[in-house]
């Protein structure tokens, strides 16, 4: 795990300085070591520039640095993740005639693409961005894993004389530290970050930079331009290739197994829930001598379940530790958990703290139990989301106007005297009714923090026209595409995939864990389980809705069925209780403040009133909607961004 920066294009000191300036903003994701590589005197003609941030994990020794050569070819690579098949492919490509020089999977893709070209990218199964530079083809090959794990941001500049050059980086705020790129928050960013709580990619918090997508590659030539992406992997669907419990154990022990591969200590975070029992439980099945799990718990009863990780851990014979989040800790460290976040996002800093705990008690990586219920339908969306669809598509012969006009008065009615109505599932009725029973669209709406119309009176800019209900217009399309022949729980699966998890919980983990120089594995994700998952039957698959059954057949059968007879409750800091008492004046303070609001580019009178509904705990505005702004606001001033 790592950060890598770099640039082609036109490069001339400017540029091999602003490199320099990403890699160190990316410290933090490689302390071990560091690395730096062109090819040419930046004398201003075509070329590049690599750069590495180094997390040692495997082959901790001087063969495993980066960038790394490849002597045969003159191809160089900078990498950031984990090959998790990288043994096999290394005694594949052995046999084929190739030669090693260090112990390392960063070694195994230069061979991979010297022997397979750009088709090496599915040949590879774990977590991974990277750039490789082919000398003799004079290209940067770039490229994603297929669940979009690990992240690689582009940003294309143009400076005086018309000098063209593509930047990338592990990170955002990497590109914003080269000064090359303007600090303007990008105005459809902005509205997808009010609809979701986070912004959907392509698009970034700032204009001129954008995510590659995941499961695509792409090849950069010495022009500097933004290259088109090219996608290698699609969600299958069950009707491709139908699978048994069997294929999916078997694909699961061996995810779990190729995970615990470390050169450095390793753990597990550990709930107590069905998922992280789950990684624990196949990983003392799998025969490592030693499982550690972590569980981090809180003194608000509420939000605690130390007891029953406590309870798993002995059940498992894990070595188990318990560490404590404090208020006053949370309040020491706020700034620096809100400082983790790459761009804003409204669910980041529990996975900061809980990887900080656990980066100081000793370790360098821990495996997570992120993606159960996205592929096992653990969510209540699995429920929600098609019955309320069912629902609109009864009445989709009445207008959408007057099936939101009359929810919206119902929902208002309700509470009369609050500021803001009600912000909830229930609050968001119309918009839900007027899907006319899309699934997308109704999948869209129960996720929105905001109704439809609070959310444009957030916004100081009308974005009517720029997004399809909270998401970038193509990626809206794509969404569609990808879901149109898929029964309603497939559906839903593959949408919690790919929007939900993918452009937020796995882009939170990343930047969070390795704010604390942690590498966070997540087995439920390698591509040949989901593959194997969403190739099963529906029924066997989900049913019960909401209950994990299969999952718990399948990993957790010699536990005791009452270690997990409790309300599915996931990881959420207390911070409904911290917003009303431990931070209360500091958020006061900021959205209170009509350039902090505006900067963001908020309308103050609307957070205003959200703020003080808030505080009058009136029904429906729960913390999450005031935290969304308040991180937006407090990302936007601290990284020097604003709207334009």
């Amino acid at each position: 795990m790592c950060g890598i920066a770099g640039a082609i294009g036109e490069i001339d000191e400017t540029i091999v300085d602003a490199v320099r300036r990403m890699s160190a903003a990316e410290r933090h994701r490689g302390p071990d070591a560091s690395g730096f590589w062109m090819p040419a005197p930046a004398d201003g003609t075509a070329g590049v520039v690599l750069a590495f941030r180094r997390l040692a994990i495997i082959d901790l020794s001087e063969g495993g640095r980066q960038p790394m050569a490849d002597p045969e070819t003159g191809n160089v690579i900078v990498f950031n993740g984990e090959i998790y098949n990288f043994q096999d492919l290394r005694r594949e490509l052995a046999q084929d005639g190739a030669h090693f020089r260090s112990r390392s999977d960063t070694e195994v893709i230069l061979k991979a693409y010297s022997r397979w070209g750009v088709e090496c990218v599915s040949r590879l199964r774990g977590m991974f961005a990277f750039a490789i530079w082919d000398g003799a083809r004079r290209t940067l090959f770039l490229a994603r894993d297929r669940l979009g794990i690990k992240p690689l941001y582009l940003g294309g500049v143009t400076r005086p004389g018309g000098k063209r050059t593509l930047l990338f980086a592990s990170e955002v705020r990497a590109l914003l530290a080269s000064e090359l790129i303007e600090r303007e928050m990008d105005p459809v960013a902005l509205a997808s970050y009010v609809w979701n709580g986070f912004v959907v990619g392509p698009t970034t918090a700032i204009r001129g930079i954008e995510l590659l997508p995941a499961a695509t590659f792409a090849s950069a030539s010495t022009a500097g331009v933004v290259p088109r992406p090219r996608s290698y992997w699609r969600l299958p669907t069950s009707r491709q290739v139908p699978a048994d419990r069997q294929a999916l154990k078997e694909e699961l022990t061996a995810a779990v197994r190729m995970h615990l591969i470390s050169d450095v200590p390793l753990g597990i975070f550990l709930s107590g829930g069905i998922d992280s029992s789950a990684i624990a439980a196949l990983a003392v099945r799998s025969g490592s001598a030693r499982v550690r799990t972590f569980n981090i718990g809180f003194d608000e009863g509420l939000y605690d379940e130390s007891r029953h990780a406590r309870a798993v851990a002995a059940a498992l014979g894990t070595e188990h530790h318990e560490l404590r989040l404090t208020r006053e800790t949370f309040r020491r460290e706020l700034p620096d958990a809100l400082g983790s976040l790459d761009q804003p996002t409204f669910d980041g800093i529990n996975t900061y703290f809980v990887s900080r705990a656990v980066r100081e008690a000793g370790l360098t990586v821990a495996l997570a139990g992120t993606g159960g219920d996205e592929l096992f339908g653990g969510y209540r969306s699995f429920r929600d989301v098609p019955w309320a669809a069912s629902w609109s598509r009864r009445l989709s012969w009445l207008s959408p106007d007057l099936l939101r006009g009359v929810a919206n008065g119902v929902v208002r009615a309700t509470a009369l005297s609050a500021p803001v109505p009600a912000q909830t599932r229930w609050g968001k009725l119309g918009d839900a009714l007027a899907a006319r029973g899309d699934l997308l669209h109704t999948y869209q709406v129960s996720h929105a923090l905001f109704s439809s119309d609070f959310a444009r009176r957030l916004l100081r800019r009308d974005m009517d026209g720029e997004l399809t209900v909270g998401l970038p217009t193509t990626v809206a399309e794509q969404l569609t595409q990808l879901i149109e022949h898929r029964a309603p729980l497939s559906a839903v699966a593959a949408l919690e995939l790919w929007c939900y998890l993918g452009e937020r919980l796995l882009r939170d983990t990343d930047t969070a864990s390795m704010a604390s120089s942690l590498e966070v594995r997540v087995p439920f994700l390698d591509h040949e389980v989901v593959s194997v998952a969403s190739a099963l039957d529906e029924d066997e698959r989900f049913g019960p809705v909401g209950k994990k059954r299969l999952l718990s057949d399948l990993a957790l059968g010699d536990l005791d069925p009452a270690l997990f007879d409790r309300p599915k409750s996931g990881f959420v800091l207390p911070i409904d209780q911290w917003a009303r008492d431990v931070v209360k004046d500091e958020m006061d303070a900021a959205l209170g403040d009509p350039v902090f609001c505006e900067r963001a580019g908020l309308e103050p009178r609307a957070v205003g009133r959200l703020w003080s509904a808030f505080l009058q705990r009136a029904p429906g505005v729960y913390w999450s909607r005031v935290w969304a702004l308040y991180v937006l606001g407090w990302w936007c001033r601290e990284n020097r961004v604003s709207v334009r």
